[in-house]
């Protein structure tokens, strides 16, 4: 499967997304590092009643990559919020969750 996507400067780029990528992988929370050259995101999935989680996904982002998808990510919130009404926060006071400001120690 391609899609074809648009760059700002009007080039067309193709782009290949196979059956296995398309389904996608579920994530409930993420985990994200970063060092002088790069950042690491690892999307992990957490089970009810299980004391072990897996990372199920890592991607590694230059830092002006990274950034870019923080400003991507903040327009589409706003665009979904426009269309489907304010996405709700869990409340602080749910411990069977890391702290969203959880960072862990980075090892090289």
């Amino acid at each position: 499967m391609a899609e074809e996507h648009k760059t700002k400067k009007g080039n067309q780029m193709n782009i290949e997304l196979s059956e296995e990528v398309a389904e996608g992988i579920y994530s409930n929370l993420a985990i994200i590092a970063h060092s002088q050259s790069e950042f690491v995101v690892d999307f992990v999935k957490i089970l009810p009643n299980v004391p072990k989680a897996k990372v199920k996904s890592r991607i590694i982002l230059t830092p002006q990559h990274a950034k870019r998808l923080l400003k991507a990510l903040v327009d589409n919130v706003k665009k979904y919020e426009s269309q489907h009404g304010k996405i709700s926060e869990p409340d602080n006071n749910n411990n069977s969750f890391p702290p969203m400001n959880f960072t862990p120690t980075a090892q090289a």
